[in-house]
């Protein structure tokens, strides 16, 4: 078995096993987080709304954060929408949902895709070098954060390279960025990165239980 057989076949295989399980574990196990009965009266009838406010209220900042936290804001947002459209409307990729799912739709020109993926690889060493230089962030900052950066990143930049047929043979460089794929499906649900499917449920359960007082979340 070569290289590219192995990445394309067990190791993509077993990682996207991992990475639908683990989230399911994850998701599961903070439902079933031991959690006392609310014997309180509650102050409104429907606290799901406040839950559906949580979920698109904390999209955007409060207004006297904005100026605070504008790098957060600018890089994350050009970080998680460059990621949705490198994983979701490359056309590979989207040949490689349809595979797993039946699911298809149209995707964007490669060399737009190519682009955006420059930007959020560009995103992503921004906040790498801001946890390293900026004092608040160096503190509060773990291993977590600089790996979760770090694994994202690589798929990334060996997607662009194998694009670019640059540092090698296609084949090769291919494989390297299938199995750094691979290492990302395995991290995310050992990692702060679960969080691309768990923080609606946890913003929903904090707006309900927030509305539920008669709290504006």
């Amino acid at each position: 078995m070569t290289l590219l057989e192995f990445a394309r076949g067990p190791a993509l295989q077993w990682s996207t096993i991992i990475l639908v399980l683990g989230l399911i574990l994850r998701i599961a196990g903070a439902w079933l987080l031991a959690h006392d009965k609310d014997y309180s009266r509650p102050r409104v009838d429907a606290a799901w709304r406040g839950g559906l406010r949580a979920v698109f209220s904390r999209f955007w900042p409060h207004q006297p954060f904005v100026r605070q936290t504008w790098f957060h804001i600018l890089a994350g947002y050009v970080l998680h929408v460059g990621l949705f459209v490198v994983v979701f409307l490359y056309a590979p990729h989207i040949a490689f949902i349809r595979d797993l799912t039946g699911l298809n739709w149209p995707g964007l020109p490669a060399n737009l895709v190519l682009f955006v993926g420059a930007l959020t690889a560009a995103s992503l060493v921004a906040f790498f070098v801001r946890r390293l230089v900026h004092p608040v962030m160096r503190t509060i900052s773990t291993l977590d954060d600089y790996l979760s950066n770090l694994i994202t990143l690589a798929p990334l930049v060996t997607g662009i390279l194998a694009y670019a047929h640059f540092g090698g043979r296609y084949e090769t460089l291919l494989a390297i960025h299938l199995l750094s794929v691979s290492l990302l499906f395995v991290w995310i649900p050992l990692s702060k990165l679960a969080h691309v499917i768990t923080f609606i449920p946890s913003r929903f359960q904090l707006g309900a239980w927030l509305g539920r007082r008669g709290v504006k979340a």
